[in-house]
């Protein structure tokens, strides 16, 4: 079989590409084995949220006294909560398999393998195209650490179908991924001990966003433990586990009956007959440019398989690119355009970032002015008893234009998009101090840094 352009998964970066490469009149070819949806749909994005909202519910409940409401005993029931998971995860993916099924494109429901840089084997077929998108995506990374695999573990994959809540539960890792998953445990019920390496979690970003985080979840009742290093995993006759790690100079223990094991994902590459294909890959990833073009120039490779940025938009965004490029060889190329990467957190307070932070300014030693504003000083925040966390702006201490933008706390996945909006059109600190925002509304805390920079420039 032949066809102008063959996309390996048809989850959210895979679609993206063959909807935008058939768009443009090509012959689309999508292989995917199924179950359809990808890593958004069934295990990531879309069912953490739902599940999430569950327990940000109960939350607010256990508050009521607070707003002047009677008291309210709140008492999660696991089971219904990934019951309603299933109902929307279920519409959702049914909805990809309908678009997926639709005539638009040839579907092989199988595995593929590179033969040659040129062919796939498809099942008993071999295909062959002009250009192919590699969008398998990623599954959990096997951690090794002394009696982890013995003591037994969970993953999110099967944290978000648990049906009997845990008594307790060690979290390992500190990223998005755990800690919005050991909050929803926490705030349900569970005893939760999260344990991480790095200084702070959430450590790609910087401290001040991660602090707050930090002191909601212990605030919540969580034991947090940063800046430590495992030695190994213990579990007794009970079915205890024992977590036995360095912690500030010291030998701690800390117990779960369920450990969660977060420490990342990897991308799926094997069994792609890369080697065949003689695409590069470096520790697992497939190698790409701004083009999402692989060493070979007909090859693209996009979404968490490159491990450019493992997050849903820019998957769909990286999708796109490759397709367009696919399928425009003689049109000037389409590039990712790293300066808007946005990322969002959803844990309470959110988190969300766009553009540089100022780690990223001090290590590529560019220079910048940054202001930030305080919740707990702003009409509309304290209104809603959300004080926890503050606005930051960053940019060029010349032209004022933004560089970046970080909120940490109420509706920060919401706010976030009002600056990636300036930041498109290559906005300043002086054009958002100038715009006018409704008050009290928590969108007008923006306008506070900005307008101390615009003062200070």
């Amino acid at each position: 079989m032949k066809h102008d352009i063959a996309i390996i998964g048809g989850g959210s970066a895979g679609y993206a590409a063959a909807r935008t490469a058939h768009e443009t009149g090509a012959n689309v070819a999508v292989i995917d084995h199924g179950p359809w949806g990808g890593l958004c749909i069934l295990r990531g994005c879309m069912p953490s949220k739902a599940i999430l909202r569950s327990a940000e519910i109960a939350a607010h409940l256990e508050r009521a006294a607070e707003f002047g409401l009677a008291p309210v005993e709140v008492s999660a029931d696991l089971s219904a909560i990934i019951d309603r998971k299933a109902r929307l995860i279920g519409e959702f993916a049914d909805y990809r398999r309908e678009q997926l099924h639709d005539g638009r494109f040839t579907l092989y429901e199988q595995r593929a393998s590179f033969l040659t840089p040129q062919t796939l084997q498809v099942g008993d077929q071999v295909l062959e195209a002009d250009r192919f998108i590699i969008a398998t995506g990623s599954s959990i990374r096997h951690v090794s650490i002394p009696g982890l695999d013995q003591a037994g573990y969970i993953t999110s994959d099967e944290a978000l179908e648990l049906r009997e809540q845990p008594e307790s539960m060690i979290v390992l890792g500190g990223g998005p991924i755990a800690a919005e998953l050991a909050q929803f445990f926490q705030r349900i019920g569970t005893k939760v001990k999260l344990i991480q390496r790095s200084h702070h979690i959430l450590s790609t970003g910087d401290e001040d966003l991660a602090r707050p985080v930090e002191e909601r979840f212990r605030a919540e009742g969580m034991e947090v433990y940063t800046a430590t290093q495992l030695h190994k995993f213990t579990r007794d006759e009970d079915g205890l586990a024992t977590a036995h790690f360095s912690h500030n100079g010291a030998e701690k223990m800390a117990s779960g009956y369920v450990i969660l094991q977060a420490l990342g994902r990897r991308p799926n590459t094997e069994g792609l007959g890369l080697d065949n294909a003689g695409v590069e890959t470096n520790h697992g990833r497939i190698v790409v440019d701004g083009a999402m073009r692989t060493n070979q120039p007909h090859i693209y490779a996009v979404g968490d398989v490159n491990r450019e940025h493992e997050i849903v938009h820019i998957a769909v965004e990286q999708g796109e690119i490759a397709a367009y490029n696919g399928t425009h060889p003689d049109r000037p190329e389409h590039r990712f355009d790293e300066r808007l990467n946005t990322l969002v957190v959803f844990t309470d307070p959110q988190v969300a970032s766009v553009g540089l932070c100022e780690k990223d300014c001090q290590d590529e030693d560019l220079p910048y002015l940054v202001a930030s504003y305080p919740f707990d000083d702003h009409g509309k925040s304290m209104t809603m008893g959300e004080t926890l966390g503050h606005v930051k702006i960053l940019c060029d201490p010349r032209s004022g234009e933004i560089l970046g933008a970080h909120i940490v706390g109420p509706e920060a996945g919401e706010l976030i998009h009002e600056l990636v909006a300036v930041m498109y059109f290559r906005g300043t600190v002086q054009d958002l101090a100038k715009i006018p925002h409704y008050h009290p509304t928590l969108a007008e805390i923006l306008t506070y840094p900005a307008e101390e920079l615009a003062e200070q420039l």
